[in-house]
C-alpha cells in the first residue's frame, strides 16, 4: 500500500472528512515520527509496533567486486519492530476477537 492509497483508504471509511484534512492527517503522523526517530525517541504504536533507531558504527567493508578494504562511515538506521496483535494478526490468530482488529 503507498501513501496514496492510505489516503484514498481513509478517505473512503470516513466521507465526512475531506480529503485535503486527510492527507494532512497522515503528513503530520509520518513528520512526527520521523521528528521523533531524528531525535533518538523510540515511537510506539500498541498493537501495532514500535520504530527505534539502531545506531551501526564505522567499519571496514569490503568492495564485493573489487575486493578492495573500504570504509564504511558509521550511522544510524531506522528499525522496526512488529507488535505482538499484528504478529498474532499476520498469522491467523486471531484469538476471541472474532476476526476484529481490536
Amino acid at each position: 500500500m503507498t501513501k496514496s492509497e492510505l489516503i484514498q483508504h481513509l478517505a473512503e471509511r470516513n466521507p465526512h472528512l475531506y480529503m485535503r484534512d486527510i492527507e494532512k492527517i497522515v503528513d503530520t503522523l509520518f513528520e512526527e515520527i520521523t521528528k521523533a526517530l531524528a531525535r533518538g525517541d523510540r515511537v510506539e504504536l500498541r498493537g501495532f509496533g514500535a520504530f527505534s533507531v539502531k545506531q551501526r558504527h564505522a567499519r571496514t567493508g569490503r568492495n564485493p567486486r573489487t575486493g578492495e578494504s573500504v570504509s564504511v562511515a558509521a550511522k544510524r538506521l531506522p528499525f522496526f519492530k512488529t507488535g505482538k496483535a499484528l504478529r498474532e494478526r499476520l498469522n491467523g490468530g486471531l484469538g476471541d476477537r472474532g476476526g476484529e482488529y481490536a
